[in-house]
């Protein structure tokens, strides 16, 4: 004999958020990116410049063609060092990586926050049809989280 609710069917919880949640409304649209003929000299300037840890890589059309990070910058000045090979004339489509995991723009935070904890990524770029349309970070995850802090995120 099964347990018997005394309740009644339940009726479906919709969702709705005030604020928007997709990963457009919080993207950064104005993006540093590098070519691929640019060098790692050029790339570690405009990050300590601009106190960024990577950037997309774009063609001359504005398609995504890869990302370039602070890591794949330090694996070329170890190496660098060990095949005493300065990194002057290194460049970024040579040492950047091409297999780039994106997110749509129509994604929602909540889904861009899990792909970040599941991959340990810190950025994802943002495209459509294959053109870079922007970029959404672990901070600006986080931004979007404490705009909507006041509402339940069931």
């Amino acid at each position: 004999m099964g347990i018997k609710s005394f309740q009644g069917a339940r009726e479906e919880i919709k969702r709705s958020y005030d604020h928007p949640i997709a990963v457009a409304d919080h993207m950064t649209k104005k993006l540093i990116t590098f070519t691929a003929e640019q060098t790692l000299l050029e790339v570690m300037e405009t990050f300590m410049k601009n106190k960024i840890t990577g950037a997309p890589v774009v063609d001359e059309k504005g398609r995504l063609i890869g990302i370039i990070s602070d890591s794949d910058c330090m694996k070329q000045i170890s190496e660098g060092r060990y095949f005493n090979m300065p990194i002057g004339n290194m460049t970024v489509g040579k040492y950047m990586s091409t297999d780039v995991l994106t997110i749509n723009g129509d994604a929602n935070i909540f889904d861009a926050a899990t792909r970040f904890y599941k991959t340990r990524h810190r950025r994802f770029p943002v495209v459509e049809n294959g053109f870079l349309i922007g970029q959404i970070s672990r901070k600006d995850v986080m931004l979007a989280a404490l705009k909507i802090s006041g509402h339940h995120w069931r």
